[in-house]
C-alpha cells in the first residue's frame, strides 16, 4: 500500500457520519502502537507530525518510520503536518513527501490568513497534496501553539464559507470550544453545536476538523499522580460530544494529549513498581501498548471508523 491523501477518507467519511483519528507522533514506539491499532481496527489512518516532532525526531527519520509502518502491515496511511506556521515549512513538508498539511494562519487577520493559505493551496495542489487551515482560535497549549483563552475567537459561519471560496482549501479546522492541551476547561464542559450545524449547512459536504479534542482520562491523570509528579486534573472533551460532532461534518479529529498521558502513566507506572529496571524495551514496550489500546478504544468507540478502511 502507499502514503494517500485525506480527500478519498473524508468523502467516506462524511457520508458514512463518522471520524478519522489523526494522531501525532515523535518516536517510533507511537507510531507502532498507532499503526497496530489501526490494522486491528482496519480502520483509516492520519498520521500528523508537528513542529516540535520534526524537531525532536528529524524528519527524515518521522518519515521513514511510516514508510516502515505501511511496508510492515501494508496500510494506507495519510501522513500530514501539523499547525504549518508558514508557506516554507509547508513546502518543505510537501517536497519531503507529506500527501498532506496545515497551513495555520490563524493568529493573523483575515485576509492575511486568505493570502496565506491560497499560497500554500496552491503550491500544494501542484504536487498533489492536500492543505487544511484553520479559522477561529483555540485556546490552550500546544509544542508552538500557545493562546489564551481571553484570546480564543470561535468560527464565524459566514466567515467559513467566504475563507473556503477565497482559498480553495480542502478541509477547515474550527473553533466550537476545544482547546489545546491537557487542561481544557474551567467548569463543565461545552461546545457549540449550534455553530458547527450552521458552519455545516452553510458548507454542505466540506470536511470539518476539531483540534483540541483529547478527553483527557481520569484514569490516566490518577495514574500519572499516584506514580510521579502532580498532573492537575482537568476536564477534557467528553466523548460523547465527539461522536456527536462526527455525524455533523466533522470529518477528522485531532488526538494527541490522550496518547501522552496513557504512554507517561504505564511507564511511570512501572518505574515505581520496578525501580531498578534500564532497560528501554523494558518501559517503552508496554509504553506502546498503552498507545495501541488508546488508538484502538477512539477509533472504535468514539470516533465510529473501525471497519471503514
Amino acid at each position: 500500500m502507499s502514503l494517500v491523501t485525506s480527500k478519498e477518507m473524508f468523502k467516506k467519511a462524511y457520508e458514512g457520519h463518522y471520524a478519522i483519528g489523526a494522531f501525532n507522533v515523535n518516536n517510533m514506539e507511537i507510531i507502532q502502537g498507532i499503526v497496530e491499532a489501526a490494522e486491528q481496527e482496519n480502520a483509516p489512518l492520519i498520521l500528523q507530525v508537528s513542529a516540535g516532532a520534526r524537531k525532536y525526531a528529524n524528519p527524515v527519520y518521522l518519515r521513514k518510520l511510516v514508510d516502515a509502518a505501511i511496508e510492515d502491515t501494508g496500510l494506507d496511511i495519510c501522513l500530514h503536518l501539523d499547525h504549518g506556521e508558514n508557506f516554507e515549512i509547508c513546502k518543505q513538508c510537501v517536497d519531503d513527501g507529506f500527501t498532506s498539511v496545515m497551513i495555520d494562519g490563524s493568529k493573523h487577520p483575515f485576509e492575511e490568513n486568505i493570502a496565506i493559505t491560497k499560497e500554500v493551496v496552491e503550491y500544494a495542489h501542484s504536487k498533489g497534496v492536500v492543505v487544511e487551515a484553520e479559522l477561529g482560535k483555540l485556546a490552550g497549549v500546544e509544542d508552538a501553539v500557545n493562546v489564551n483563552s481571553k484570546n480564543a475567537t470561535y468560527t464565524d459561519p459566514d466567515q467559513a464559507v467566504e475563507f473556503v471560496e477565497k482559498t480553495g482549501v480542502d478541509s477547515l479546522a474550527i473553533a466550537i470550544g476545544t482547546s489545546h492541551g491537557a487542561y481544557k476547561f474551567k467548569g463543565e464542559p461545552k461546545l457549540d453545536f449550534e455553530r458547527l450545524e450552521t458552519i455545516e449547512k452553510l458548507l454542505p459536504g466540506f470536511p470539518l476538523v476539531l483540534h483540541g479534542s483529547s478527553s483527557v482520562p481520569k484514569e490516566f491523570v490518577d495514574l500519572c499522580n499516584k506514580y510521579g509528579g502532580k498532573i492537575p486534573g482537568a476536564a477534557g472533551v467528553p466523548e460523547e460530544m465527539l461522536q456527536r460532532a462526527s455525524k455533523m461534518g466533522v470529518c477528522k479529529i485531532n488526538i494527541d494529549t490522550d496518547l501522552r498521558l496513557a504512554m507517561t502513566a504505564c511507564i511511570r507506572r512501572l518505574f515505581v513498581e520496578n525501580p531498578s529496571e534500564f532497560d528501554p524495551r523494558k518501559y517503552l514496550g508496554p509504553g506502546r501498548t498503552a498507545i495501541k489500546d488508546m488508538v484502538a478504544h477512539k477509533m472504535r468507540d468514539v470516533l465510529g471508523c473501525s471497519g471503514k478502511r
